[in-house]
This record gives C-alpha cells, structure tokens and sequence, in this order.
C-alpha cells in the first residue's frame, strides 16, 4: 500500500509566477497546482505534504533549452568526451524542465541515445524534451528523417544545426531551407510548434543565412531559434534585427556573468522586445577555445547553474526586477516549446514545476511535477548510478 501523501499544500511563499502574486497557499494533486489561495486548509482525515515557505520566495521550475545531457565535447579526441548530466545536478541548479541537444560528435553517441537519456529522466522525475539532428547535414535521426522524428517521437521538439562555425557541415540556404520544411511539415503532424534550432559560431556571416531562408520562401520566422546570439557583439546587432523582425533569439548564459548582463542592458537600451528572447545554459557542453587558424588552444565545460546565477546576476545588478528576469527562464522558454500555461507558469492547472529561494535568491527546495527533488539546496533525489 502506497502511504504518499495525495496532496501537497506549499504555505505562505511570496510567489511570482512569474508576476508578483504576493503571499499565497499552492495546493498540488497529480503533480499539478490545483488551487491557489491567500489560504488553504483541508480535513483533518485527507493525508498532506506540507511544505513550509514562509518568508521564501516561490518561483516556477526554469526552462532550459539547450542542455548536452548526454555530454557535450570531443574536439579534443576521445578523452575530451563530456559525460552524462547527472539528474541531481540538474534539478540543484532549479532546472525542471529540458531540452537535450547533440553538439559536434554525432559519431560517438547518437539521437537514439539522447532520446533513452531523456526517458530516463522523465522517468526520474523531471520534464526532458529533445532535438533531433547534430552540427551536421545530412540530420542524424531516429526514424531516418527530420519530419518522421517530429512526428512520430513525442520527446522530439525540433531539430538542432549548426551555421557559421568551421566544425558544422556548413550548410546552404538552400539546404537549411529544405531542414526547415521538414520541422514545419513533421511539426504539423505531431501537433506540435517545431524549432529550427541553430548552434550558431563565431562565424563572419553569422544569421545571414537565416534571413536569406526567410526572404526567399514562405516559411515563417518563429519557426527558427538561434541560439549563443551574444557570441560577439556583431551577432547580437544581427539578433536585435531578428527580433525586430519577428524572430526570437536565445542568449547562453555565460560563466562570466558579467557578459550576460551586457547583453540584456544592450537589448533593454535597444528596446528589444523581450518576449522574444531566452536564456539557456549549454549545460555539460564543452566550451573549446580555438586561435585565430582554428587549433585547439583550450576547454571548459558548461554548467547548468549559470543559467539561474545569470538570472540573479541580472537582478541584483538592477538591470531587470525578479519578475520581469524570469521570463527568460520560464515563460518564453515555454512559449517557444509550445507549452504555454502547462510549464514555465505558476497558475491553477500547470505543472507544479516550483523553485523555492531565501530572500537572498539562494536556491532552497525544487519539486518538480509536484515531488520534492531538492531540499536545503541539496538533491534529495538522484539517479540511479549517483552517489547517494
């Protein structure tokens, strides 16, 4: 016999979901926020899990978009693979939510074995989406094609690529055009958004081709998501035309977090619309630094964290209020996926993705799909083969 609770009540938080709701009681069922009230109270006889958050700050679970779950990395041969993200480092930096991309090697691991990656954390717990395809054209696929993938694979959202980076395939308009037909066409048949999801380097034409596709056929603009768009300040002017077009750009939260904020005070000093705009982390990704006749000089890994210390960098450097900041993290990421009032979002039907942080925006408790996964700002749940 299951003794679980049925009902989880979080008490007294401030939340911000992710406007400001003020103090409020959060009744979860079915991992799902049922009801939301100044104050809730059940009977006596009805088993419940209640979670202090007096004087705490309540937040939705954050959206990462770009995350190398299965380990990024190999620019360096065999030994410079990155491994796997364990699942208690994921939901310790506030993620409840991701997206699994492969990078560079698409001959060591495989979309077969991203899409197994990411059964296995839905199955842990947390909410794990993916795309389909590498760096690379042809698209490495589960079902042999880009459309099949998208609309037979309920875990595929998209497909990733790269342009402008001397270790993708360098792809044509043409050619990138083709791609895109294929997510919008798969996407419609799994009834889905679809995301042309570009890894986009340090390359002199940076999203240049992307306004070609745009110009040339009657695919629409929200259908392509470019990604590291603050790479150089060249490819953040082209981004701000993007949006201004229509497009929506994802920023990657970078270790320095200082480089982050420069990038949201330009976009906020350019009237950016920010609705159209995410961060992301490239968690487990490796982060290869190569000269001027692209050798290898140097490596770092990504970390998953940085996306919410970026989030608190730019609040506390009063670039953005808590409010406004977490739109990166929860409800546009939402939006592009399509998940609009199910994720990203504290209100009555959504998931109860949640976040819970002192008043110093230090992470306390994650409950992700309604179950307590971080208590004390340590992982209370991990995977099977992590240290307990």
């Amino acid at each position: 016999m299951n003794n679980k609770p049925q009902f989880v009540v979080v008490h007294g938080g401030t939340v911000y979901a992710p406007e400001l709701l003020g103090k409020k009681d959060l009744l979860i069922a079915g991992g799902r926020i049922v009801h939301i009230d100044e104050s809730i109270s059940l009977p006596k006889s009805i088993q419940i899990e209640r979670i202090d958050a007096t004087r705490k700050i309540i937040i939705p679970g954050l959206i990462d978009l770009h995350v190398h779950v299965l380990g990024g990395g190999g620019e360096d041969g065999p030994v410079s693979r990155v491994p796997e993200i364990a699942l208690g480092d994921l939901v310790s930096a506030g993620t409840t939510t991701v997206v699994g991309v492969l990078g560079t090697d698409a001959i060591s691991r495989s979309p077969e074995a991203l899409l197994t990656k990411i059964m296995g954390l839905r199955t842990q717990g947390v909410s794990a989406y993916m795309y389909t395809g590498s760096y690379h054209l042809p698209s490495v696929t589960i079902t042999g094609s880009v459309d099949r993938d998208l609309a037979l694979i309920d875990q595929v959202v998209g497909v990733k690529i790269a342009i402008s980076d001397h270790r993708g395939s360098q792809p044509t308009t043409e050619e990138l055009a083709r791609l895109a037909s294929q997510v919008r066409v798969g996407a419609m048949l799994g009834g889905k958004m679809g995301i042309v999801h570009l890894h986009v380097g340090g390359g002199r034409d940076g999203i240049t081709k992307i306004f070609d596709v745009i110009e040339s056929t009657e695919l629409p603009i929200d259908l392509f998501l470019p990604t590291h768009m603050a790479r150089t300040p060249a490819l953040l002017d082209q981004g701000i035309e993007f949006v201004r077009r229509g497009g929506n750009i994802d920023l990657t939260a970078h270790p320095e977090e200082r480089e982050t904020v420069a990038a949201m005070e330009k976009l906020i000093r350019e009237d950016v619309d920010l609705a159209h705009v995410t961060l992301s982390s490239d968690g487990n990704g490796s982060m290869p630094v190569f000269d001027e006749r692209k050798n290898l000089v140097g490596m770092e890994t990504g970390s998953v964290a940085t996306l919410f210390h970026s989030v608190r960098a730019i609040i506390s450097g009063n670039v953005m209020p808590l409010s406004e900041a977490l739109t990166l993290v929860t409800t546009n990421p939402a939006s592009r996926l399509g998940l609009d009032g199910k994720k990203g979002r504290i209100t009555e039907g959504a998931d109860a993705d949640l976040v819970i942080l002192d008043d110093h925006l230090v992470l306390d408790k994650v409950l992700g799909n309604g179950h307590l996964m971080v208590n004390r700002g340590q992982a209370i749940v991990r995977g099977r083969f992590e240290a307990q």
